[in-house]
């Protein structure tokens, strides 16, 4: 699809209001510019939200909950289905607009659709599961139980790598939590926000709740910090890098609201002697080629066992000359552009780093010289002590580490601050129970024969460390969102104390 295609099957103008309260406001805030990372030019352009418009998205996300929350949730998940079944509509377009605004492939940009279009499938089930436990009570002619109630207006800020699926995970199961949210993406990619909730108010419209999914594109200085000190928000999800992170968690701690921190990953696979080199080569060159090494869960370390690292080496570097690069709109691309000029620089100065500190250069390294942000593929031979392994990078960067055995790889692996994705390719069974075991992997996410990225939905998404400790997705994870309250109810004509309290 051409850009003019892609913004006419999805509503854009050449410039959109950047901001929404259960209907679009006229933003008073400064005019930011999306730019397709692949030519380097304009695509469209979005007006950002100034505080005073920030203060009316505050304002009807209160005033939509205090009716939503009350809606039964099985209602609040019909709701959701419909806008699941405009996503299956929307797929195409808005995964192009993926594509084209943030530079992933097409089959990438329209699973980021897939992936929405199965959290809301994932959340109309949970809108009838929201459980609580029924506990004993010592007392006699008393029950006790505990119940969920919602939690209030959610702050979502998302990061350029996913424009639309991170929004999903936390707005649609909020949303059947009986929760409303405001949505601050990055301004990296703020048409595929505004698309996003052009189709939710498409689905909303005319339901009296058209304040469940709110947006507000605009400055981290300004919508960004007032969001994370609005004491009106008692939940803030954020997606971005540790730095951000800390930034959040810090400002949402001081006024005792509840932070949602999904940050770095540097994710790494141990492959061991006895591993299958083919889905080995398989499963790393989608892990760390895939989104241009832009994704949270990229292959950023390989830690091979000495018999086999120059065989993975080998094989590895082959697979990468057969990587096509180029337009991400094109079915053949296997590999788009990184997101921004500063990326470039950034992976540029990262490859001089680990040159610096002992690392050969195996294949890429280097600026492809072109229109847009595009980079070689980049696979380094590294000593496992070099600083530069501990530093997640956002591009395609794989180091390979050589070790002599499993005790050695997993102190590797675990040496670094982040905890997000792991993996180990093996066919034994006591070398992948231990990477599960207690002291094996510390990560949020261990996988056995698959590779660091890819996570389906039905399984809570999140890391340990810098990575910050959040969950998303599927699970349990929906209790992020929602409030606890133990209830006991004394259906007895007499007053016992717990604990055989007397008193009086």
């Amino acid at each position: 699809m051409t850009r003019d295609q892609i913004f006419a099957a999805l509503g854009l103008e050449d410039v959109n209001p950047g901001a929404y309260a259960g209907g679009w406001l006229d933003p008073g805030g400064t005019e930011i510019t999306s730019y397709n990372p692949t030519t380097e030019e304009p695509i469209g352009s979005v007006i950002q939200a100034s505080l005073d418009d920030y203060e009316q998205v505050v304002a009807n996300s209160q005033e939509t909950f205090a009716q939503w929350r009350m809606i039964p949730a099985p209602k609040r998940g019909e709701y959701v289905r419909l806008l699941a079944n405009a996503l299956r509509d929307y797929k195409e377009p808005l995964g192009a607009l993926v594509a084209l605004e943030m530079g992933k492939i097409k089959a990438e940009g329209e699973g980021e659709v897939q992936e929405m279009i199965d959290v809301a499938d994932f959340a109309v089930g949970l809108s009838r599961q929201l459980y609580g436990l029924t506990i004993a009570s010592e007392r006699p002619r008393h029950r006790m139980y505990e119940q969920w109630h919602p939690l209030g207006p959610v702050g979502i800020i998302t990061a350029f790598n996913f424009p639309v699926a991170v929004w999903s995970w936390n707005s649609l199961i909020a949303a059947v939590c009986g929760d409303t949210n405001i949505w601050k993406p990055s301004s990296q990619v703020p048409l595929a926000a505004v698309a996003v909730t052009k189709i939710a108010h498409e689905v909303m419209a005319g339901s009296g709740f058209e304040g469940v999914f709110n947006l507000a594109v605009g400055r981290g200085s300004e919508v960004g910090d007032a969001l994370i000190n609005d004491r009106r928000l008692p939940l803030i999800s954020a997606t971005g890098s540790c730095a951000m992170g800390e930034k959040v968690g810090t400002a949402v701690a001081q006024r005792l609201g509840r932070s949602l921190l999904e940050l770095g990953g540097n994710n790494a696979m141990i492959v061991m002697d006895d591993a299958d080199l083919d889905l080995v080569t398989r499963a790393a060159l989608f892990a760390a080629v895939g989104t241009a090494g832009q994704r949270c869960t990229s292959l950023r370390r390989i830690i091979a066992q000495r018999g086999v690292a120059d065989q993975v080496a080998k094989r590895l570097v082959e697979s990468y000359a057969q990587v096509p690069i180029g337009d991400p709109l094109d079915d053949s691309t296997l590999m788009g552009p990184l997101i921004n000029g500063a990326a470039v620089e950034t992976f540029s100065a990262a490859v001089g780093i680990a040159q610096e500190q002992g690392g050969e250069v195996l294949t890429g390294g280097g600026v492809i010289d072109r229109a847009g942000h595009f980079v070689e593929p980049t696979i380094i031979k590294i000593p496992k002590d070099a600083e530069i392994l501990g530093i997640e990078t956002f591009a395609p960067i794989l180091y390979i580490i050589e070790v002599e055995d499993l005790d050695e790889a997993l102190e590797v692996h675990n040496g670094v601050t982040q905890g997000l994705s792991s993996a180990i390719f093996t066919e034994s069974m006591r070398s992948a129970e231990k990477f599960l075991s207690p002291e094996g992997s510390d990560c949020g996410i261990a996988n056995v024969n698959i590779g660091t990225s890819g996570a389906e939905i039905g399984g809570a998404f999140g890391g340990e460390k810098e990575t910050g400790g959040g969950r998303e997705s599927g699970s349990d994870s929906w209790k992020a969102y929602m409030r606890r309250q133990t209830v006991t109810i004394n259906y007895s004509d007499e007053l016992p104390l717990a604990q055989g309290i007397e008193f009086g």
